[in-house]
C-alpha cells in the first residue's frame, strides 16, 4: 500500500509546481515570466537560496542555448542553409518517394546543428514550390520533413534543450555528462527507422494541396536589376559561364551592356570594368548586393548622390522601398527615364518586378504598365512625399535578408571548430558554442543586431526559470519520494519496462509541456528511480528526454507541426494516425539502444 508524507518543503514545492503546470498549460502568461514567477516563488518560500534560484541564468544549457542561437544566425546569414535547402529541392526530383528519400536525412542532419524550426521554415517554401511545379500534393512532403527536422534533433546534445537539461541534471549528480555525441547512436537509429517508416506509409499521407493564396504569396520571386562591374572587380576578364556556376542562377543574367551598346548574354566575350548586366535576382540577393566584392547597383552608382536632405528632414541612411503603379497612374505608358524620378521625388529607381513578362532592355527604358513593382532607394522624407503620390496604390518596405555568401566558407569552419572542441573536450561545451558565436559576430558572419534579434530570449529566460525547478526537488526531497513510490509500483519490473515507462511519461507530458519544461520535472524522477535500483542513471534520464523530444502524437508536441499544419491543409487526427505507430516504434528503439549504451544489454535481439 503507497504512503506518502510530506514535509511543509515538499508540499510548498508541489503547489509552485502545480502552479507552472498551470502558467504552462493554460497559456494565460508568457512562459518566460512564468519561469520568472517560479524563480521568485521558490526564493520567497525559503526552498532556494537567491544564488541557487538564478544560478540557470549562467548554467551550461542555457548559454548553448543562446549561443546556438547565434551559430545558426550566422550559417544563415551567409546563405548555406539556403543553398543546402535548394540543392535538397533540386535533388528531390518529381516522385514523392525520391522526394521524401532525399528530404528527410538531409534535414535531419541540418536539424543537428541548427535549429529545428529555422529548418522547417526555410524548407517549407522549397517544398511547397517543388510540390507546385512537380504536381505533387504539399501534405505528402511536409509532414516526412517537420518530422525529419525534429528527429534531427536527437543527433547531437546541442540540438534541443531537453538534452542539455538532461546532460546538466547528470553532471549535478556526479555522473561524467553525456558528452557532445553521447546520444548520437540513438539518433541515427530514429532517423532511420523514421525515414523508412515514412517510406513505407507516405502513400497514406493524405493528398491535399496549397490553398488559394499561396501561389500568390510567393509569386514576387524574382526582380530585375542592372549590376555595374565595378574597375577594381574581381569579375573583370571573367566569362558568363564562371558568373553563373559562382551564382547557381540566383542571379539570372539577362542582358549586359558596353558602350551604350546591348550585349546578349550568349556573348562569350568576358566581362569588362563598366559592363552593366541586366538581371533577374531573388528578393534576398537583390538586398545583398553591397556584400558581393566587384559588384555594384548600376542606378546607385551612377545616381546614388541624392542630395544633402533637406532642413528638418531625417538624416537616416537611405533604405529600400517598393511601390505598385497604380490603376490610371499618370505614370503608366512613360519610361523611368521620362519620369525622371531622381530630380521629381529625390529617390532611385533600382528593380522593377511585373507579372507574366520577360524584360530586355534597360529598365530606364522600360515602359511602366499597371500592376508594376518599383523597388526605389533614397531617405525617408522622400518616401513620405511618395507614400501620397496618387500614382502609387502602395508603398511598402523591401523586406528581404541580406546574405553575406562571401563569408560562407568562415561560418561553416567556424561551427566545424564549435563542435570538434566541444566533442574533444579541448573546451567544456559552452565555452566553445559561446566561442563560436563571438566568432560569428567578430567576423561578420552576421551583424551584431541580427545576432541578437535571433536570439528566442523566451526560451533562454524559461531554461533558466526552470532550471532551478529541478534542483528544488531534488534539494525538498520531492524527486527521491516520488521515484520511491513509481519503484514500488514498478517493483519486479525490467530494466526495459521501466525505461519504456519513462519514455512515454515524457511523451505524453511534453504534448502539453515543452520538452524543456517536460525534463525538467521528469528527469530528477527518473534519476533517483535508477539510483533506488542500483543502475546506472543515464538511460533512464537519457530516455525521459527521448521522450519528451521524439513524441510525434500531436501537432501540438513539436513547434514544426504547427508550422506546417495550415500550410499541408492537415487534421489533427492526420497526426494522430500516422504518429502513434511511429512513437511506439521509437520508444522501443530509443530504450533498447539506450540499454545497450549503458546497462551492457545486447543490441541485436537475438543475442544472448
Amino acid at each position: 500500500m503507497i504512503s506518502i508524507s510530506l514535509s511543509m518543503q515538499q508540499m510548498l514545492f508541489l503547489l509552485i509546481v502545480a502552479g507552472a503546470l498551470w502558467i504552462f498549460i493554460s497559456g494565460r502568461i508568457r512562459v518566460d515570466v512564468g519561469a520568472m514567477l517560479i524563480v521568485i516563488a521558490l526564493v520567497v518560500t525559503g526552498i532556494l537560496t537567491p544564488e541557487q534560484a538564478l544560478s540557470g541564468f549562467a548554467s551550461e544549457p542555457a548559454l548553448i542555448v543562446v549561443s546556438a542561437f547565434v551559430l545558426s544566425a550566422g550559417i544563415n546569414a551567409t546563405g548555406l542553409t539556403e543553398r543546402v535547402g535548394a540543392a535538397i529541392g533540386h535533388g528531390a526530383g518529381g516522385s514523392e518517394w525520391r522526394a521524401v528519400l532525399v528530404v528527410m536525412p538531409a534535414v535531419a542532419l541540418m536539424a543537428a546543428f541548427s535549429h529545428h524550426l529555422m529548418i522547417t521554415a526555410m524548407m517549407m517554401p522549397i517544398l511547397m514550390r517543388l510540390a507546385r511545379e512537380k504536381k505533387m500534393a504539399t501534405s505528402r512532403l511536409l509532414m516526412p520533413m517537420s518530422l525529419a527536422a525534429s528527429l534531427g534533433t536527437t543527433l547531437t546534445l546541442f540540438s534541443a534543450p531537453a538534452f542539455l537539461l538532461a546532460d546538466n541534471l547528470l553532471k549535478n549528480a556526479d555522473r561524467p555528462g553525456l558528452g557532445i555525441f553521447g546520444i548520437t547512436p540513438i539518433g541515427i537509429a530514429i532517423v532511420l527507422l523514421g525515414i523508412v517508416y515514412m517510406l513505407a506509409v507516405h502513400w497514406l499521407l493524405p493528398r491535399r494541396g496549397e490553398s488559394p493564396g499561396e501561389a500568390e504569396y510567393l509569386a514576387l520571386d524574382r526582380y530585375y536589376t542592372e549590376l555595374l562591374i565595378e574597375p577594381d572587380s574581381p569579375w573583370v576578364g571573367r566569362s558568363v559561364e564562371s558568373f553563373e556556376m559562382r551564382f547557381e542562377g540566383r542571379f539570372q543574367i539577362v542582358d549586359r551592356r558596353r558602350d551604350s551598346g546591348l550585349r546578349y548574354r550568349e556573348n562569350d566575350e568576358p566581362f569588362n570594368a563598366g559592363d552593366v548586366l541586366l538581371v533577374r535576382a531573388t528578393p534576398d540577393e537583390f538586398a545583398s548586393i553591397a556584400n558581393e566584392p566587384g559588384l555594384v547597383l548600376h542606378a546607385v552608382a551612377k545616381y546614388g548622390e541624392l542630395g544633402a536632405p533637406r532642413r528638418g528632414a531625417d538624416t537616416a541612411a537611405p533604405r529600400m522601398v517598393q511601390v505598385v503603379i497604380a490603376p490610371r497612374s499618370p505614370f503608366i505608358g512613360r519610361t523611368i527615364g521620362e519620369i525622371d524620378v531622381l530630380r521629381t521625388m529625390r529617390v532611385v529607381v533600382v528593380g522593377l518586378w511585373r507579372k507574366d513578362s520577360w524584360l530586355s532592355d534597360q529598365i530606364a527604358r522600360v515602359r511602366l504598365q499597371e500592376g508594376d513593382v518599383l523597388v526605389l532607394w533614397g531617405r525617408p522624407e522622400s518616401y513620405a512625399e511618395i507614400a501620397v503620390n496618387p500614382g502609387f496604390l502602395m508603398m511598402v518596405p523591401f523586406n528581404a535578408r541580406e546574405l553575406r555568401r562571401h563569408r560562407a566558407p568562415l561560418a561553416l569552419g567556424i561551427l566545424a571548430a564549435v563542435v570538434t572542441l566541444a566533442a574533444t573536450g579541448l573546451l567544456p561545451a559552452h565555452i566553445a558554442f559561446l566561442a563560436g558565436a563571438v566568432a560569428m559576430v567578430v567576423t561578420r558572419c552576421v551583424g551584431h543586431e541580427q545576432a541578437y534579434h535571433e536570439i528566442d530570449v523566451r526560451i533562454y529566460v524559461m531554461i533558466a526559470g526552470v532550471i532551478p525547478l529541478g534542483a528544488a526537488m531534488q534539494q525538498t526531497g520531492t524527486a527521491d519520494l516520488l521515484a520511491e513510490q513509481l519503484s514500488w509500483l514498478t517493483a519486479g519490473w525490467t530494466p526495459f519496462t521501466t525505461l519504456l515507462v519513462m519514455f512515454w511519461a515524457g511523451a505524453l507530458l511534453t504534448q502539453i509541456l515543452s520538452d524543456a519544461a517536460t525534463t525538467v520535472l521528469l528527469a530528477p524522477i527518473a534519476l533517483a528511480m535508477a539510483q533506488g535500483m542500483g543502475l546506472a542513471p543515464e538511460p533512464f534520464v537519457v530516455c525521459t528526454a527521448l521522450g519528451a523530444v521524439a513524441a510525434f502524437l500531436t501537432p501540438l508536441g513539436h513547434h514544426g507541426n504547427l508550422l506546417i499544419f495550415n500550410a499541408g491543409q492537415y487534421r489533427f487526427g492526420d497526426f494522430l494516425r500516422f504518429g502513434i505507430p511511429l512513437t511506439i516504434g521509437i520508444s522501443v528503439v530509443s530504450v533498447w539502444i539506450a540499454r545497450w549504451l549503458w546497462l551492457g544489454g545486447p543490441l541485436w535481439p537475438w543475442a544472448s
